[in-house]
C-alpha cells in the first residue's frame, strides 16, 4: 500500500545551451509571459477573436481524437519554445541527457512510445514539472534537487507521460479556444514556427500553469505508478516524492505555483492509496540511487 512509503518524497536537442545560468521565480515568469498578449495580431492592433482564428464552421464534436501527431507536436514544441525563452535549460548536458534517457525509457512503457519525447530540466527553484502536447515534458531545478533517486525522477516524469498520452491539456485547448482538430490546423508543419498556432495557444502560459481537472491529475498519478513498475523501478516511488512536498510549508513561495495547479499531494496520496490498495507490493523494483545524476 501508499502506507509503505518513506517519511523523508522535453529537453529540446538543439537548444541545450539557451539562456542564463541563473534561477526563475517560474509563478512570475508565467503571469508576465501571458500579459504579453495571448496573440500577436493583437499587438499589431489587428483584432483577432478565437473565432477568427479557427475560422467558421467548427465542429465543437470533434474531440481530441481527431488531432494527428504532427498536428500535436506543433502546438507542443510551440508551447516548450516559448517556456524556454523564458525559463531555460540547466546548462548541463550531463544532466539533460540522463534526464532524456530516464524520460524515454519511461515512456516506451507508455501506450504511445512511438512519440518524439523530449525531456529538460530548466532554471527555476520552484517546484514543479510541466508537460506540453506532443511529448515536451520539462521539470524544474527545484523539484530535481528535491529528488533522492532515479525511481522518483521515473515517477515525476510519468506522471507528465501520463498527462501527454491522455491528452490532458489538447482538452483544455480545445475547451478554452474552442479548438476543432479535425482539419483546421492541418496547415502546420511540425517542428518549425507557426504564427498561427502562436496565435491559436497565445503565450502558452495558460496551458502550463492552468489548473487540470482533479480527475486528470488522479489519473496521471495511477499511470506513473504503472509506468514506473513497468520500467523496472520501485513503484512507490512517486508517493514518496508526493509525501516530500506535503512536508514543504504550505506558505513556502518555491510550491506556491504547484499547490495552485494540483490538488494537495495529502489528497494525491489519499487517492493512489484507495486505488492501487496492495497491488504493488510483492514488486521489487530499483531506486538506483547511485546511479543517479546529481547536478553540479
Amino acid at each position: 500500500m501508499v502506507a509503505r512509503m518513506r517519511t523523508p518524497i522535453a529537453c529540446l536537442g538543439l537548444m541545450l545551451c539557451i539562456g542564463a545560468a541563473h534561477a526563475f521565480d517560474l509563478g512570475q515568469i508565467l503571469n508576465a509571459v501571458g500579459q504579453q498578449g495571448q496573440n500577436p495580431q493583437q499587438q499589431e492592433g489587428q483584432p483577432a477573436s478565437a473565432a477568427d482564428l479557427i475560422k467558421s464552421g467548427i465542429d465543437m464534436m470533434s474531440g481530441v481524437a481527431g488531432c494527428s501527431e504532427p498536428e500535436e507536436a506543433a502546438i507542443g514544441q510551440q508551447i516548450a519554445g516559448n517556456l524556454l525563452g523564458a525559463a531555460p535549460l540547466v546548462k548541463d548536458r550531463g544532466l539533460q541527457k540522463y534526464v532524456n534517457n530516464v524520460g524515454r525509457w519511461v515512456a516506451n512503457q507508455s501506450e504511445r512510445p512511438d512519440l518524439e519525447w523530449h525531456f529538460g530540466v530548466i532554471e527555476s527553484n520552484d517546484i514543479n514539472a510541466f508537460a506540453a502536447p506532443g511529448g515536451y515534458i520539462f521539470i524544474t531545478r527545484g523539484l530535481y534537487r528535491l529528488l533522492q533517486n532515479e525511481a522518483e525522477l521515473a515517477g515525476v516524469l510519468g506522471h507528465e507521460v501520463g498527462h501527454v498520452i491522455q491528452k490532458h491539456h489538447l482538452k483544455i485547448l480545445q475547451q478554452s479556444r474552442m479548438v476543432d482538430f479535425g482539419g483546421k490546423l492541418l496547415s502546420m508543419k511540425a517542428g518549425g514556427s507557426n504564427s498561427y498556432v502562436q496565435g491559436l495557444i497565445g503565450s502558452g502560459a495558460e496551458i502550463v500553469s492552468r489548473s487540470l481537472d482533479k480527475s486528470a491529475e488522479f489519473e496521471a498519478d495511477r499511470i506513473a505508478m504503472v509506468l514506473t513498475a513497468r520500467a523496472g523501478y520501485d513503484a512507490f516511488a512517486l508517493p514518496e516524492v508526493l509525501q516530500q512536498i506535503g512536508h514543504v510549508g504550505g506558505g513556502d513561495s518555491s510550491v506556491a505555483l504547484l499547490f495552485k495547479t494540483h490538488p494537495h499531494p495529502d489528497e494525491r496520496l489519499a487517492r493512489l492509496d484507495a486505488a492501487v490498495d496492495n497491488r504493488f507490493d510483492s514488486l521489487k523494483g530499483q531506486t538506483l540511487a547511485d546511479r543517479f545524476y546529481r547536478i553540479k
